[in-house]
């Protein structure tokens, strides 16, 4: 699935696909040709699993692997800096941060002020309700319902997109715990997020409370992003790299530690 940046931003250190807190990145690939003077800093939303999120004081998931494992291949440094998902594209356009992955969908509005990289993972957006609740069994169902839904993301997009026609209400949070919550609690009808997130959730607990509505109401790319005409060579460097990992078989062992097929 963002007004205020975290005042804490939590720096990380990722490497060989476990980050821990609070150090740099020092995989470097004396091999490659390309020229990186800095170390960048990487946004996240590390509230995302499975794709980003916090376990016993380190970073995990897809993406974080990913980056991981690309700044090793192509000889770049990063630190990551953590922040909710709202705040991730004002902090690119202010030069507060050198890029982004925090399964950011690929988007002509985001394409406006963003340069982003070849998709790596392709999601898709779901509807989610309460476990039980049989009233609601598709997007035929929504006329007149609650929307809660976590601010700046494709969720939030959607519900303000159909809010006027369905006649329905929207409640907006900074976070993915807060949003399903309310839907648990009765206190929304139907939240939205992307289908990985959701199902990844639910697999891990079944006792979540929750269920995904019908079929997927969108499909997308999740890219690797930083500010429009600034840090291109970090594009350059990621869509290499994403290529070797799809060649030698590493992609698909980090996808599939996270997304049991």
């Amino acid at each position: 699935m963002k007004k205020m940046i975290l005042k804490v931003l939590i720096i990380a250190t990722v490497t060989m696909g476990l980050a821990g807190c609070g150090s740099t990145s020092t995989s470097q690939n004396k091999d490659s040709n390309k020229k990186f003077t800095k170390t960048y800093v990487i946004s996240t939303d590390a509230t995302y699993a499975p794709f980003e999120y916090e376990k016993d004081s380190k970073y995990i998931g897809i993406d974080i692997d990913l980056l991981a494992s690309i700044a090793k291949l192509e000889g770049f440094k990063y630190e990551l800096k953590a922040m909710d998902f709202k705040g991730i594209i004002p902090a690119l356009q202010a030069n507060q941060v050198d890029g982004a992955i925090a399964g950011m969908g690929i988007t002509d509005v985001r394409k406006k002020v963003l340069d982003m990289s070849e998709g790596y993972f392709e999601s898709g957006l779901s509807a989610v309700g309460k476990k039980g609740n049989e009233k609601i069994k598709s997007e035929a169902d929504f006329k007149g319902k609650i929307f809660a839904v976590k601010k700046g993301t494709l969720g939030a997009t959607y519900a303000e997109g159909n809010k006027d026609k369905l006649g329905a209400t929207v409640k907006y949070f900074n976070d993915t715990a807060s949003m399903m919550q309310e839907v648990k609690n009765g206190n929304a009808d139907v939240t939205f997020e992307d289908y990985p997130v959701i199902a990844y959730m639910i697999s891990v607990d079944p006792n979540s409370g929750l269920k995904i509505i019908g079929n997927k109401l969108t499909t997308q790319n999740y890219a690797f992003a930083v500010k429009k005409g600034s840090n291109t060579e970090l594009i350059t460097a990621f869509n290499d790299g994403l290529k070797k990992l799809k060649a030698n078989g590493e992609y698909d062992k980090i996808v599939q530690k996270y997304i049991k097929k």
